[in-house]
């Protein structure tokens, strides 16, 4: 129950694969003599880190879109290479009262975080199991821990991601396929930018923070051990204890305290 050996007719996909924790998951495993392939929707970032890293492919599409995600489905199933892993890490995030929020852009967000993830994972695990071989890795949060009010869809996704990846694991004992879901707390990415939350991101200590790096090596060494789950550094272990245990009449005030958002200036 491990990521196998690297072999010349595999693959391990890596989605939103063009920065942050995606573009360091293909980096390491890379460094471990895997051939990647990448995807996301930024074609030129993609092609320069496969330069970078020489063994790899570059599957531009938008996996919050049904035709996105046939698109690369059908792509995979071309290759001519099988997948011996898959990581699933595209996903975004917003932060703001969920009525306030652009409603697509909600939507888009559970079709990425969600949807594509799901539809990924049912493409590549039958396959993996009648080889006997293969690994996934889902990258979840510790934001799935709890329900986060000013962050209610992005928590919701990751609190699916965790469960699923977490049943998926025991489900496939005995078949030496794995699934390994990694939690991380706040990781300095692009993701903070992407939702424009650069005012909550000034609120978290600088200790609680962990590099896109950190992650990914965590990350894949769990996924290469068959690891079930994968909590980087001692903030997000302490806050994945904390989110699952406290009742929720004390958390909810507390964490909505430090999610709000500062009225808009008039």
């Amino acid at each position: 129950m491990s990521l196998p050996a690297p072999d010349p007719n595999a693959t391990v996909v890596v989605t939103g694969a063009s920065s942050g924790i995606g573009a360091e998951l293909a980096r390491e495993l890379s460094r471990r003599g895997h051939h990647v392939t990448l995807v996301a929707r930024r074609r030129e970032r993609l092609e320069e880190l496969a330069k970078e890293l020489g063994e790899a492919d570059v599957r531009a599409a938008d996996l919050a879109r049904a035709d996105g995600r046939a698109e690369l489905l059908g792509a995979l199933r071309q290759t001519g290479r099988f997948v011996a892993g898959l990581c699933n890490n595209a996903g975004f995030g917003s932060f703001g009262r969920l009525w306030e929020l652009d409603a697509d852009t909600e939507r888009q967000m559970v079709a990425l975080n969600v949807v594509a993830l799901h539809e990924l994972t049912l493409e590549v695990l039958p396959r993996m199991v009648e080889r006997g071989t293969g690994a996934i890795l889902n990258v979840g949060s510790v934001a799935g821990a709890q329900p986060i009010p000013g962050n209610a869809t992005y928590a919701a996704t990751k609190a699916f991601v965790n469960s699923l990846s977490e049943a998926l694991h025991s489900e496939l004992q005995g078949t030496d396929v794995s699934c390994t879901v990694v939690m991380p707390g706040p990781v300095r990415t692009e993701f903070v930018d992407a939702a424009d939350a650069q005012d909550i991101e000034g609120r978290a200590p600088g200790f609680t923070w962990s590099t896109a790096q950190d992650v990914a090596r965590n990350a894949v060494d769990g996924m290469a051990r068959g690891k079930r789950v994968v909590v980087p550094g001692a903030y997000a272990k302490a806050a994945n204890t904390l989110g699952r245990l406290s009742p929720r009449t004390v958390l909810l005030p507390v964490v909505r305290a430090a999610y709000r958002r500062p009225a808009p200036k008039q």
